[in-house]
Parts: C-alpha cells; structure tokens; sequence
C-alpha cells in the first residue's frame, strides 16, 4: 500500500487571520500594527476598535499604554473566561485627525462562561501627546 505524502499543514498566523475589530483586514494590517507600535491608531473610532482587538487577545499593555494617564488603573484585569464575539459601532462623533477629543458608542458582544451579553458604551477619547487615548467611559442602556 502507497502512501501519499502529506503536506504541511499551514496555520495562518494571528497577523494574517481576519482582525477581530470587524473591518475587512487582516489583524496585522489593521489593529495589530496598533498594538504592536509600528503605527498609531488616527481616529478615535480606531483606537476603540484596536482596543477591543486588544480585549479579545489579551493585550493588557496596549489597553494601558492607550489609556489617558489621568484616568489609567494600574491593571486592567482581564478575565479569562471572557470570550469577545463581536464590535458594532453605533456612532461616533468628532474624533478625526481635526479633533482633539471624540466620542465613540458601541456595542460589544461576548460570551462568559456560556452565557451571552453584550457591552453598551460611549467611550470619550482625547489627543494626549499627539496620540488618541481613551479617557472613559458611559454604559447605555
């Protein structure tokens, strides 16, 4: 009995995989260059995307180094059994290369240990050394 030979099998890797803000690229030609440093996040609606990209893969240092410093925890926290399922934005206000400051609400849904819920907030984001940060955040209802 032959056997044919087998071929590698091939992962794609976190950078190529589809990024988990929900715009049409991948990870690391979208959030991921954000977490990674290589480039900063221009408008307020991308840092809250990259932001919840960082949630869903854990990134506690990118949520803290894109956290104002006047309103930054020392930890955030993660909680493991967090699985985050998706980000819709419901509107943003100011927040472009114009803007010092802008608003982004969404919707952010999860599953934690087998139960559904979603996340409803208007985040406030401002310009901090040329950078967009996040400063806080109201829940919706």
């Amino acid at each position: 009995m032959s056997r044919r030979p087998t071929r590698p099998t091939r992962t794609a890797s976190r950078d190529e995989s589809p990024c988990l803000c929900g715009l049409p690229a991948s990870y690391g030609e979208c959030c991921g260059r954000f977490h990674s440093g290589a480039a900063a996040a221009p408008t307020a609606e991308r840092l809250m995307r990259s932001r919840y990209s960082a949630f869903a893969v854990g990134n506690e240092p990118y949520l803290l180094s894109s956290w104002h410093p006047a309103t930054r925890p020392s930890r955030v926290g993660l909680d493991p059994a967090m699985r985050w399922a998706g980000l819709e934005i419901l509107a943003t206000t100011e927040g472009s290369a114009f803007h010092t400051t802008g608003t982004v609400t969404f919707r952010a849904r999860y599953t934690r240990r087998g139960e559904e819920g979603a996340l409803h907030e208007r985040s406030r984001f401002e310009r901090y050394d040329s950078a967009w940060v996040y400063v806080e955040g109201t829940f919706v209802d």
